[in-house]
């Protein structure tokens, strides 16, 4: 019964690694669309939306199931709980990508970020596909060194994020409101992002050392 256990376990992990490269792509995706106002390429991040919302589902239910049926403790309690809160968050990933999409969706056939911010938001897009690469291998991994380093990639994450800001509040701005509204949500939807990630990494420094981190 234990290794049968130990695999329940170890699928589930899978699917976690599976759900963080699922939330990886449709953020590139999604940031595809909104600097080369792509509409094909947003809509597809829409659609497959829906299936990272399955694959949360499908991945609660094996975790209540397998706490259901082993009845687990300690460690192994631990990593079941540990779990339903990373799928949580990588959820949470997913719909932050949505709604990068749906800004570059909405915004077609013009394009949602300015010339003079489309290096900066380039940039955060490269800074979330590294962070969530991390995260992913800190899930297969267990590695709580890894987890640690995405604390650097978030501050990294902040600074564009300020950076932003401060275009759009100490320079003269010619781009409308909309723009404007529009620059300052995507902001706030790449800083989320991180912060999930980090959210992520943390827990698993919870599960292997059984300390809270941060």
């Amino acid at each position: 019964m234990r290794d049968v256990f130990q695999e329940e376990l170890e699928s589930i992990n899978q699917s976690l690694i599976e759900m963080t490269s699922m939330v990886a792509s449709a953020m590139a995706r999604a940031t595809t669309s909104l600097l080369d106002a792509d509409l094909q390429l947003a809509e597809n991040v829409i659609s497959a939306d829906e299936t990272v919302d399955l694959l949360r589902n499908e991945i609660e239910e094996r975790a209540f199931d397998v706490m259901a049926r082993q009845a687990p403790v300690a460690t192994d309690l631990r990593m079941m709980v540990t779990t339903l809160r990373i799928v949580a968050d990588l959820e949470r990933m997913g719909d932050l990508a949505l709604h990068v999409a749906k800004v570059a969706r909405r915004r077609y056939p013009g394009r949602a970020v300015p010339p003079e911010l489309h290096a900066t938001m380039l940039q955060m897009g490269q800074v979330a596909q590294r962070i969530v690469a991390k995260a992913g291998s800190v899930i297969a991994s267990r590695d709580a060194e890894l987890a640690k380093e995405l604390e650097a990639d978030d501050d990294a994450m902040d600074g564009l994020h300020r950076a932003l800001f401060h275009v759009l509040i100490e320079k003269p701005w010619t781009h409308g409101m909309e723009a404007a509204i529009d620059i300052t949500l995507c902001g706030r939807y790449y800083e989320r992002y991180a912060d999930h990630a980090v959210s992520v990494a943390r827990r698993v420094i919870y599960l292997v050392t059984g300390e809270k981190a941060g």
